[in-house]
């Protein structure tokens, strides 16, 4: 007797047959590998809740990325940690900021062989740890900040950046910082906005390898979005886009694939997914424990992401994914 299932079990006999018939394949091309540059260090120094990734030093930076150009990783996103901070966060548009330095530096190394993307908000560089100008209440000032994006977009276009992201999460963040840049001739950078941003509790590992804490036990939630909803989502990646963005993202990637899958049917501009610190961090402290195979998750990860319709990952795990990959 022949079921019909059976013609699907027969396409799974071998692991030949089982690549041929894939509907989703991740590639390198598929990745963007978020690096952290930090001012006034010797060696590099290792992020312990973020396992296998380091504060880089210029130097080290720069091999990085030459080795991210051999193993063919299209691009690289830069956030820096600068050695002092203040109220306005004034290292993200300092033409000597470690970040805008460090464009130079890889522009310099690497010319058009890679992508070169910059974060673009302030939370790394001010003293308060918000990601915008605080006004005398103590809340952020959306548009005093929008000014600071606009000065720091264009010293991330000076410094060397194809792709600026702004990551802030402020109203108009998207359509100043694209004024901006093509008011100082900077038409041809491109916009990756951070359009469908969750406030998010998987964000920890990331925030001390930047260094970053919410003064007075604050947080984002004001303008970063409710995990509970999605039809905001689709709303802000739709004003992102009538500002002038380029490109959107979903963050966190793996807990809101839904919300990709959801941006993916509505749009068709390329979509990113940020397969976010602490959903990496989970896998290797399982892996460690020996819970689980941590490549094969870390893979599995990488692949749901892309099966929701994202058609780039901004993962920790590019480095290694990309040599598994080669090596398959």
């Amino acid at each position: 007797m022949s079921f019909p299932q059976r013609r699907l079990r027969r396409l799974r006999r071998t692991p030949a047959l089982r690549r041929l018939v894939a509907e989703t394949h991740v590639s390198v091309d598929d990745l963007i590998a978020p690096l952290f540059v930090r001012e006034g260090i010797d060696e590099p120094v290792p992020i312990a809740s973020l396992p296998g990734v380091v504060q880089h030093t210029r130097t080290s930076l720069r091999e990085e990325v030459a080795a991210l150009v051999d193993l063919g990783v299209p691009a690289v996103v830069l956030f820096g940690v600068p050695a002092a901070k203040d109220a306005e966060g004034s290292g993200a548009w300092d033409p000597d900021g470690i970040v805008q330095v460090a464009l130079r530096d890889l522009r310099a190394d690497v010319g058009d062989d890679i992508v070169l993307m910059a974060d673009l908000c302030v939370d790394e560089y001010t003293d308060h740890g918000h990601c915008g100008v605080l006004d005398a209440d103590g809340a952020v000032d959306n548009d005093a900040t929008l000014e600071l994006y606009e000065r720091a977009a264009v010293a991330q276009a000076e410094a060397g950046a194809d792709v600026v992201a702004p990551s802030g999460m402020m109203d108009g963040q998207v359509f100043a910082i694209r004024d901006a840049l093509d008011e100082e001739g900077f038409d041809q950078t491109s916009v990756l906005a951070y359009a469908a941003k969750y406030a998010s509790a998987l964000y920890g590992p990331f925030r001390d390898a930047v260094d970053v804490s919410i003064a007075d036990g604050g947080d984002r939630k004001g303008y970063q979005q409710d995990p509970r909803n999605v039809r905001e989502s689709l709303e802000e990646i739709r004003l992102d886009l009538a500002e002038g963005a380029d490109m959107v993202m979903v963050k966190p990637a793996l807990a809101y694939l839904d919300v990709l899958a959801r941006a993916r049917a509505e749009v068709d501009v390329p979509l990113a997914g940020y397969h976010v610190s602490g959903e990496y961090a989970m896998v290797h402290a399982a892996a460690e424990r020996g819970w689980l195979d941590g490549p094969a998750v870390m893979l599995e990860h990488l692949t749901a992401i892309k099966r929701a319709g994202a058609d780039m990952i901004l993962t920790y795990a590019a480095h290694d994914t990309a040599i598994a990959l080669k090596e398959s």
